[in-house]
């Protein structure tokens, strides 16, 4: 188990198009935080608010990497296990979170405009939660990955079914409460917003447990019945 990992993490970064993906996902990340700060007004020029829409633009392309660990994982030649593939996906997520939250200290320590009172607050935790955001999201990557053949279908459903569900959760009064246990765009909005509580925290288990460790066994397990690697 311990060399399928390896090797999993390996292909996680391995190829030239995977890297460019990387690469690309954190100039995005950095344009978006350069445009931030010149745009907004003082109060919202604090790491929080700037993380929040820089890791959650970069969210979107994270479960890409899942999706082309799983499109390596029915195109071996040999039956691997699907756990490694789906651990692998923490590299590029881990990767994205951490430069992304670098990025952003980075953007707004150097501008010279005015910034927010407590630029600052929460910094820490909002740190920790922009790697947890990423790897959640490419934990959805993977999940999608094995439950549907097509990358583009697996990539358009990362979107639009999150998504989906928080929209569908808010349209009343009755079901908003439900969005931060039951969505990754719930959680996500308060692990950036760096205002964790006790409560909050079990909301994004909740979520982590749901999206991350639900789907890709839902998708593990049809890949078995598919014939398809072993979904150990």
């Amino acid at each position: 188990m311990a060399e399928a990992i390896r090797e999993a993490l390996g292909r996680s970064l391995g190829t030239w198009a995977r890297r460019w993906l990387l690469v690309g996902t954190l100039v995005a990340g950095l344009l978006a935080a350069v445009a931030l700060v010149a745009a907004a007004s003082p109060a919202d020029r604090s790491f929080a608010e700037i993380s929040g829409t820089v890791q959650s633009l970069m969210s979107v392309a994270t479960p890409l990497f899942g999706i082309l660990l799983v499109r390596d994982l029915r195109q071996a030649p040999v039956r691997r296990p699907v756990l490694p593939t789906v651990l692998a996906v923490g590299l590029p997520a881990v990767v994205i979170g951490v430069v992304g939250a670098l990025i952003c200290a980075a953007t707004l320590a150097l501008t010279p405009a005015d910034v927010a009172d407590e630029p600052w607050r929460f910094a820490a935790t909002v740190a920790v939660g922009s790697v947890l955001v990423q790897i959640v999201a490419g934990l959805v990557g993977t999940g999608l990955g094995l439950l549907l053949r097509s990358v583009v279908v697996a990539f358009l459903a990362t979107i639009i079914l999150p998504l989906g569900l928080f929209a569908l959760l808010g349209a009343g009064d009755a079901l908003s409460s439900a969005q931060p246990w039951l969505t990754p765009f719930g959680s996500v909005r308060n692990l950036l917003s760096g205002e964790m509580t006790a409560l909050r925290w079990v909301q994004w288990l909740c979520v982590l447990l749901i999206w991350g460790v639900g789907l890709n066994a839902a998708g593990a397990a049809v890949l078995k019945r598919r014939g398809g690697p072993a979904a150990r």
